[in-house]
């Protein structure tokens, strides 16, 4: 758990810029005769004209209190699983020693060698990837609303206060908008994990030596970005949903008249993008995402690793006589 969220806390810092210019492109709705953004370009000048280097860093807050609950969640369900379902590797076997835990994100987990079917990791690393995503959900409604907010708009000072606000004009309901799709988006791990284990294959081929780190994580990066071009547009309606202000009580404009507040769900949210900005709309943000799924994989997996690396030689000379 603690190399796990040491590894996303790093990711999380070095790949924050990257994930604020996504949820931004996700979120901007084409309304005509409206200023938008025109692309990943005029996002970051807009950015940094408004808010300057911090506004490239909104949302980690959040994104960083959120990792220690999800990775400790994550891992206490997906090792009960298998240890439940499957026989658990016998501690320092080869097999214990090269077991990689989740790389970029906790909805993948890459292992370096099978000591189980891949078809309980998937189902492990599902269902982990729901009861964390569940429980989790929270903050990451917080998290996008802190990277959506405008210079004209800051209703947000920090986390708890937008946690207080949230729940005293919207409801406890509206700390769970987006978890369907979010949901959803866990079978990605469905793609990933069978083409993972494919290109593995591939790579492998007749030879009988290991294969190397490089090659391990070039098989990792095509696969999870294969998985997420599949699985993307769940991420943009997961974010016009989480974006959504819709206060408990209706408004009563000056002249008296009642404003209702309907609450949609992913269904209308969904028709009603592709009805008002084509298909391409689900795919808003994809290329900036693609780009920062690489360096948040490499630099989760090399965090991780350093960090095992310290923790394994600590427990060893803590066991020495």
């Amino acid at each position: 758990m603690i190399a796990g969220a040491g590894g996303g806390l790093v990711a999380s810092i070095a790949t924050c810029p990257l994930d604020v210019v996504k949820t931004k492109l996700q979120a901007q709705r084409a309304v005509q005769g409206q200023r938008g953004y025109l692309g990943i370009a005029d996002t970051v000048k807009t950015i940094l004209r408004d808010d300057g280097i911090r506004g490239l860093y909104r949302g980690l807050g959040p994104t960083i209190l959120g990792y220690l609950p999800t990775w400790a969640i994550y891992f206490a369900v997906y090792d009960g699983i298998k240890e439940f379902f499957g026989e658990p590797p016998m501690a320092g076997t080869h097999h214990e020693q090269d077991r990689l835990y989740p790389a970029a994100q906790v909805k993948g987990y890459q292992p370096t060698m099978r000591e189980h079917p891949w078809s309980l990791h998937i189902f492990s690393a599902m269902a982990a990837g729901a009861a964390s995503t569940t429980c989790t959900n929270p903050l990451w409604v917080i998290k996008t609303r802190f990277m959506t907010q405008s210079k004209d708009e800051l209703r947000y000072r920090h986390t708890l206060d937008a946690a207080l606000t949230i729940y005293r004009t919207e409801g406890i309901r509206a700390f769970y908008r987006g978890l369907v799709p979010s949901l959803l988006g866990i079978a990605h791990v469905a793609v990933q994990f069978p083409l993972y284990e494919q290109l593995k294959l591939i790579a492998q081929r007749d030879s009988d030596k290991p294969l190397t780190s490089q090659t391990i994580l070039l098989c990792s990066a095509i696969s999870k970005m294969t998985a997420s071009i599949a699985t993307y547009p769940h991420e943009v309606v997961r974010t016009r949903l989480q974006t959504q202000r819709l206060p408990l009580a209706d408004d009563t404009s000056s002249d008296g008249m009642v404003k209702h507040h309907t609450r949609r769900g992913i269904i209308y949210t969904t028709r009603n993008l592709i009805r008002k900005e084509g298909w391409t709309g689900l795919y808003r943000g994809l290329s900036i995402n693609l780009i920062r799924t690489v360096p948040n994989s490499a630099v989760t997996m090399l965090t991780y690793e350093l960090l095992m690396r310290q923790l394994s030689r600590r427990r060893r000379t803590s066991h020495d006589p």
